[in-house]
């Protein structure tokens, strides 16, 4: 399930690693939940516009986020909690909650992504972050989201992940959260696998750190 959620327009500068503080928002919103310090079965998106004012950015037109899960009571719980307390940061407030509906993907399809992908894994005690023009790359993304999969207690036999490394555009960010930089892939996402997979892959994200702004599907 995913809802587009859409803020007011602000006359305050936003951070470019403004990350953080969406995710802060979305833990408020969800007050003491079962998801919190689990695997992340939820992804969102960066915000939508923005016109950079030195090293910020400003919001003078509305703007907002797309948020998705795999599960409807999160959504519910969050549409709850944004209720009681619509406010985010840096003058952004909820003002609008749309819901749209899911897609037919097919059993291939070439997802744009809607935040960049995070792909790492822990090598002899030190924190490895992989590109999308890597070969393992792939195999640890069709990894992480057979994880997922299992974890939602759905099927995981079949489902393929790989970046398209054929678009010319593809490119890498290293992106700041909490003052620590990752690098995150900027390019299209190619899944194989079953109607229900890519659904749960559209709500879920792929990649590491769907729970904190990484990896979202258009």
């Amino acid at each position: 399930m995913r809802i587009f959620i859409s803020l007011t327009s602000n006359n305050q500068l936003v951070p470019f690693n403004y990350q953080q503080f969406i995710t802060g928002a979305i833990h408020k919103w969800l007050g003491e939940n079962i998801w919190h310090n689990q695997t992340s079965l939820y992804s969102f998106s960066l915000l939508i516009g923005g016109q950079q004012k030195g090293n910020k950015l400003l919001f003078p037109q509305s703007t907002g986020f797309f948020f998705s899960a795999f599960d409807s009571k999160m959504i519910k719980d969050l549409i709850r909690g944004i209720q009681v307390d619509p406010y985010i940061n840096f003058g952004l407030t909820v003002n609008e909650i749309q819901v749209r509906e899911t897609p037919v993907f097919g059993n291939k399809h070439v997802f744009l992504v809607q935040s960049p992908v995070l792909v790492k894994r822990k090598i002899d005690g030190r924190e490895v972050h992989f590109t999308y023009d890597q070969t393992e790359t792939d195999i640890l993304l069709t990894e992480t989201l057979g994880t997922k999969l299992e974890k939602a207690g759905l099927s995981k036999d079949g489902i393929n992940v790989r970046f398209d490394k054929g678009y010319i555009g593809a490119k890498t960010k290293v992106i700041y959260y909490n003052n620590i930089g990752n690098k995150a892939n900027i390019c299209p996402i190619i899944i194989e696998g079953s109607q229900e997979q890519l659904e749960f892959a559209w709500n879920v994200g792929v990649g590491n750190s769907t729970g904190i702004g990484f990896g979202m599907l258009k």
